[in-house]
């Protein structure tokens, strides 16, 4: 599937809302709900009684019982489906998702057809192929937004009418490119983030980056490991010093002795320097002629000269 509308509909699909034990196979329960008095009456033979169904699906043994690794949402839509399966019908699924996790299902558009979700809160759609996220398609009652292991390289249209309420915003592992991008990362778009993952980019100014997200108020859990900025010399110090209100910084919390070793440190930028060195060390290498060899043979030889030449090449 190419968006996240078709995504949903071929998950809705595997988890077989329609199909037995889930889905409208008890008639009576439909009835009980249309009449009060059929609530007491014996369910009839050829039925299950909804503990029964339901039975069948929280199994680990049942055939019809879910992977271990299935999300609460997946267990939940397809409890709903039994006890409820009126609530499923036709668009009114769109009101019971709350969370939506899309997982390395091939997806390129964040599409409109998000809209329809009017109670999302969680959307996670990591090891796609996203390139661009166009806010005007995000429900606003979104919270936490996982786009990790995407494409993404750009972030004027993600901050265009971002949700308004967003806790969390995941951006590891893409390709976000400084200083152009840091301008995006400010309480104008985001008022109330308390998590922030930019890991792994291509992120360059750590001043311009700090001097935005220092307006991020709430702000408390931050992740820039895995960007140049990160080789620099004073970078775990100056951000601790810069974001008082920072309680962790790549994964690890920042305790005050810390914060008390670095104090002072984000007046003095003078120390940030935009380089650093790579100190890289050999250990052994094989499939190379042992230069012995060569100095065993005897000055005035006549036999040919042969010269290697390497070429040893390091990526970042």
């Amino acid at each position: 599937p190419g968006s996240v509308s078709a995504a949903f509909q071929e998950y809705l699909r595997h988890l077989g809302l329609k199909d037995f034990p889930c889905g409208s196979w008890n008639k009576s329960c439909l009835n009980a709900r249309r009449s009060p008095r059929a609530e007491e009456e014996a369910v009839p033979p050829g039925e299950e009684t909804p503990e029964a169904l339901l039975e069948l699906l929280r199994d680990q043994h049942s055939p019809w019982a879910l992977p271990p690794d299935c999300s609460p949402q997946d267990r939940l839509l397809r409890e709903v489906a039994v006890l409820a399966p009126e609530l499923l019908r036709g668009s009114r699924v769109f009101q019971v998702v709350k969370s939506l996790r899309i997982l390395d299902k091939g997806v390129e558009e964040v599409d409109e057809g998000l809209l329809r979700f009017q109670q999302l809160e969680e959307l996670i759609l990591s090891a796609n192929h996203i390139s661009r996220v166009t806010s005007a398609h995000l429900p606003r009652t979104l919270k936490v937004l996982e786009l990790c292991y995407n494409a993404v390289g750009d972030l004027q249209d993600l901050c265009a009418q971002p949700p308004p309420e967003l806790q969390h915003l995941g951006l590891g592992y893409n390709q976000l490119c400084g200083p152009s991008q840091e301008k995006h990362l400010t309480v104008d778009f985001w008022p109330n983030l308390v998590s922030l993952d930019l890991s792994f980019n291509s992120l360059t100014d750590l001043l311009g980056l700090v001097s935005q997200l220092s307006t991020l108020q709430s702000l408390r859990i931050l992740v820039l490991q895995g960007n140049p900025l990160a080789l620099i010399p004073t970078y775990r110090g100056f951000l601790v010093d810069s974001l008082p209100k920072l309680s962790v910084l790549d994964d690890i919390h920042i305790w005050p002795d810390e914060r008390q070793q670095f104090h002072g440190l984000a007046r003095q930028p003078e120390l940030i320097r935009s380089e650093a060195r790579v100190v890289v060390s050999i250990g052994e290498m094989k499939g190379l002629p042992d230069p012995k060899a060569f100095q065993q043979m005897k000055g005035g030889s006549e036999g040919p000269v042969i010269t290697y030449t390497y070429c040893v090449t390091y990526e970042f």
